[in-house]
Parts: structure tokens; C-alpha cells; sequence
């Protein structure tokens, strides 16, 4: 499969979860084992470009297939959207933080311009247990308003 752009071969049981073959063979430490039943959202990634809760899917399903995990969004750094939910604080244990960001990141690709209930709908499906999910919606409202943050370089973004 590819993960990240890159691509893995893995040797895997058939009762292996995708979120056991990304953590404790590939060390892909983002991808969190929350509640083991998809309702947590700690252990999202994306499956060919949509996202999918990796403890409910078998690994040997992912043959063939295209895996991005939160690393895999930052090719250059952290992500303006990434640094809006810096600068707003949005998390204080982080775990919830990479499900989160790839749920708000795929919700701003299909509506750019969503509106307060849109975004908590997109956010649907991911537990914070921390910030009670005000500084989340801010950092994703305030980089659909226009404050896309700065790139990890510290500069301007210019989107």
C-alpha cells in the first residue's frame, strides 16, 4: 500500500487492524487507539482521499490502496490550517488533534466557506474530551475567514 505518498509493503495477520499495522509495526504515532470501535476518532486517516476510522478497518483490506495520516499532510511543515489550531490553542492533551485536523481538512476540501453548524457537523465523529470544542471551530472558522495562519517558516501564508 502507500502510505504518505510512499509506498510500504507490510506482512500483516488477517485479524490486524490498520490502526495496529500503522502504530505498532510502522511507528505512526498520530494514528491513536482510543475506544477500538470508530466512535472516537483518535485513530482517522485517510482511505484513498476519504476518511475512515483505521481500527475498524482490516489491514489486509489497505492492499493496494492509498493511507495518509496527519504526517502525510505535512510535506513542508505544519499546514496553515495546522498552525490556525495552534495559534487558537485548540488542544491540550492532543489526542484528539491529528482525527480533528484530517476531519476539518477534508470538511474546508468539499465546502470551503462553511458556516458554525457546518463545521461542528464536519468535526462530527471525533471526541475532545479537553477544550470542549470551542477553540477547535474558531481555529477552522478563522481559517475559512480569511486568517490561514502562517507556513512553519513563519511566513505570511499567501492562499
Amino acid at each position: 500500500f502507500t502510505l504518505n505518498g510512499e509506498k510500504r509493503k507490510v506482512g500483516v495477520l488477517p485479524n490486524e487492524t490498520l490502526l495496529d499495522v500503522l502504530r505498532y509495526k510502522l511507528g505512526i504515532t498520530s494514528t491513536k487507539s482510543g475506544c477500538e470501535e470508530g466512535s472516537c476518532g483518535t485513530c482517522s486517516v485517510k482511505l484513498n482521499g476519504m476518511i475512515v476510522k483505521s481500527c475498524l478497518i482490516l489491514a489486509v483490506e489497505v492492499d493496494h490502496q492509498e493511507v495518509t495520516t496527519v504526517e502525510g499532510l505535512m510535506s513542508n511543515g505544519l499546514t496553515p490550517l495546522q498552525q490556525s489550531f495552534i495559534e487558537h490553542n485548540s488542544f491540550q492533551c492532543g489526542y484528539c488533534a491529528p482525527g480533528m485536523i484530517l476531519a476539518a481538512e477534508e470538511l474546508l476540501q468539499n465546502n470551503p466557506d462553511p458556516t458554525d453548524d457546518e463545521i461542528k457537523e464536519g468535526l462530527a465523529g471525533n471526541l475532545c474530551r479537553c477544550t470542549g470544542y470551542l477553540p477547535i471551530i474558531e481555529a477552522v472558522r478563522e481559517y475559512v475567514n480569511g486568517g490561514r495562519g502562517t507556513i512553519s517558516g513563519g511566513e505570511p501564508n499567501k492562499q
